[in-house]
């Protein structure tokens, strides 16, 4: 085993110590400590990470076992990381991103006090340790721990404002969600557990071909829940729009580093039994199309700056989950990359016309920015064209590989998806035009305090545009030139073995190839231009009417929800809890109290004190044994 290997635990005990430390040291560190503590953790694990990456390019790649975790009887699970070319990759999304996210929260979070101030970054630091314990775990039970951590921090981050009940609110539907997929992840486990007799990703994988296609289509399926959980699909997506309620960098975190491209890991590193269910795979397919083109018809009627990107994350999750379910596994990696790259961008975009126009988050309420916040408008607008998909930036190179190899599949997940495609490229630019063209529609006093974001800010928005330009060159389609997708040979190891299971009877023409790039690219661009034209001269400021009501108000999902399961499970409680509960079980047990008091109270009148009283009771007692004792003989 590499010596340098060997080290890899120090990736995540960087962020646990930044954790316990700010933790801990709240309520007396300063507001400088702090950021340095948090900040330089991250930094600490970035930079292990770069050395690590570096390693597996050339070719390490190890499971470090670090001790044993738990054993009965024949079952051994190990506590092991897995260091290869996914996870490594993965290292450096979340180490990097969250860095740059970290850093953006020291200006962001300013007004704080000191003692909530430390609370965020303590959370913040053990949101990226248990998402580097889900991608470093190198079996199922290790990357379960991580997985069950993110959803505990997105809880805490999520309601960070703990005095605002909705916030609450939010963060309870985030964590209640979350466990209704984590209990199908949880039994998948315990059935790879009865199949195959270990949890380790090398073991399960080298005799997945051995079990039937039933038992893994079952495996899988139960697997996939878990993910629609994380990672927002229908039906399980509602709480990622209301996790908006922590503060802005928790949201990039969230949507660009963590917590939703859990799922999109875990079915990656799963890939070869996806791959032998061709069933699962399907389903896949089908739930991340249908939940990419759902979400978009929703983000084009939003006016929260914050629930339009919200929106467009579950959507782009959609067509992560497309390219998982068609086997184009580089492509869903791919996308995850480049997508943390823009998305953070534009997230933190949002906090910084946020922090200037003193917590407004409507649209309709802004306009004419793009003078008064230079940086923030520019790199906002690369964020924007990188997501639409516009070449050369980073997110038309790994859509339209999504798209692509949607096309072989089958043309009807094309046609959907590239019109979910020209539908994002439609709302993100109403959301720029609405924001930073036109006139200021603001309060004069908002117009007064206008100015652009201090450096901690600006720096990493400038990082993440420059990313989000170049991100996608690592991932150069072969139909421009041959051998120029990197990406696809580094990862080439994690899925050879699923690219030799299904051997494909043809590829598309290189003509074929720039026909689909070239109408997915056009139709993005036509509704860029109607977008901008028609927002930035006439915003829509008032309240949507007719079918744009539904839209606005999410297709009432949420009220569905409401009716039929929180409605039901909230009568069905309050029964339990007035009828059973406190008429059935309390009154019994209540019941047998106040008889034995009503007793106590009654023979408590025979002790009278008067001796003639006792007389006659002792009198009485004897008679009574006398009787007794003559019908017994």
């Amino acid at each position: 085993m590499s010596n340098i290997l060997n080290y890899i635990w120090l990736v995540p005990l960087f962020p646990l110590i930044g954790f316990l430390i700010n933790g801990l040291g709240r309520n007396f560190l300063s507001k400088t400590l702090v950021s340095f503590i948090a900040c330089g953790a991250l930094l600490a694990s970035f930079v292990v990470s770069v050395y690590f990456f570096i390693s597996v390019k050339e070719g390490n790649h190890e499971l470090v076992k670090l001790f044993d975790f738990i054993s009965v009887g024949k079952l051994s699970i190990p506590f092991e990381f897995q260091i290869d070319a996914l996870s490594s990759l993965f290292l450096l999304i979340i180490t990097g991103v969250g860095f740059l996210i970290h850093l953006y929260s020291t200006a962001y979070m300013h007004e704080e006090s000191n003692a909530h101030y430390a609370r965020y970054f303590a959370y913040l630091n053990l949101f990226v340790f248990s998402m580097l314990l889900l991608v470093l775990g190198g079996n199922y039970v290790i990357m379960f721990i991580g997985w069950e951590g993110v959803g505990l921090c997105s809880y805490l981050l999520i309601g960070y404002w703990f005095k605002n009940t909705d916030y609450n609110n939010a963060a309870k539907k985030a964590f209640i969600m979350n466990r209704i997929g984590d209990l199908g992840f949880l039994l998948a486990v315990f059935w790879i557990i009865q199949q195959f007799g270990s949890v380790s990703f090398g073991e399960v994988f080298a005799n997945a071909e051995s079990k039937s296609t039933a038992v893994l289509t079952g495996i899988t399926l139960l697997l996939f829940i878990g993910a629609t959980g994380k990672s927002a699909q229908i039906p399980l997506y509602t709480w990622l729009p209301d996790a908006m309620a922590g503060p802005t960098p928790v949201s990039a975190l969230i949507h660009a580093a963590t917590m939703v491209t859990a799922g999109i890991y875990m079915i990656a590193r799963s890939n070869i039994l996806y791959t032998l269910a061709p069933t699962t795979q399907s389903v896949v397919a089908v739930i991340g199309l249908a939940t990419a083109i759902f979400a978009a018809t929703i983000a084009i009627k939003q006016n929260d700056i914050k629930k339009v990107l919200a929106y467009s994350t579950v959507s782009q999750l959609g067509y992560m989950f497309l390219g998982l379910g068609v086997g184009a596994y580089t492509g869903a990696v791919f996308h995850v990359m480049t997508h943390a790259f823009f998305k953070a961008l534009l997230f933190l975009g949002a906090g910084s016309v946020i922090h200037a126009m003193h917590h407004e988050q409507d649209i309709r309420n802004m306009g004419g920015l793009r003078k008064k916040l230079p940086i923030t408008h520019l790199t906002f607008l690369l964020g924007c064209i990188a997501i639409a998909g516009i070449p050369p930036f980073s997110g038309f190179f790994s859509k339209d590989e999504i798209l692509a190899a949607a096309y072989e599949a089958s043309p009807v997940y094309w046609i959907v998806g590239v019109a979910g495609a020209m539908m994002t490229a439609f709302y993100m630019f109403r959301l720029y035009a609405t924001t930073f063209l036109g006139n200021f529609r603001g309060t004069k006093e908002q117009e007064h305090h206008l100015h652009e974001s201090p450096w901690a800010m600006t720096v990493p928005l400038i990082v993440l545009a420059i990313l989000a330009v170049i991100g996608g060159f690592v991932g150069i389609p072969k139909v421009f030139a041959e051998n120029a997708h990197s990406l696809e040979h580094f990862l080439s190891p994690i899925f050879t073995q699923s690219e030799e299971l299904v051997k494909k009877d043809h590829a598309l023409s290189h003509s074929t190839e720039y026909m689909l790039m070239g109408v997915s690219v056009a139709l993005a661009l036509i509704a860029i231009l109607y977008a901008v034209n028609r927002y930035s001269k006439k915003p829509e400021l008032q309240d949507a009417e007719g079918f744009g009501k539904v839209l606005a108000n999410k297709w009432y999902v949420d009220e569905i929800y409401d009716a039929i399961i929180s409605k039901p499970l909230k009568a069905i409680s309050i029964f339990f809890n007035n009828v059973i509960e406190k008429s059935g079980i309390d009154g019994f047990v209540n019941g047998i109290g106040e008889g034995v008091q009503y007793a106590s109270r009654q023979l408590r009148l025979l002790q009278s004190g008067q001796v003639g009283s006792y007389i006659l009771l002792m009198v009485l007692g004897m008679i009574i044994l006398m009787v007794v004792q003559f019908f017994i003989k």
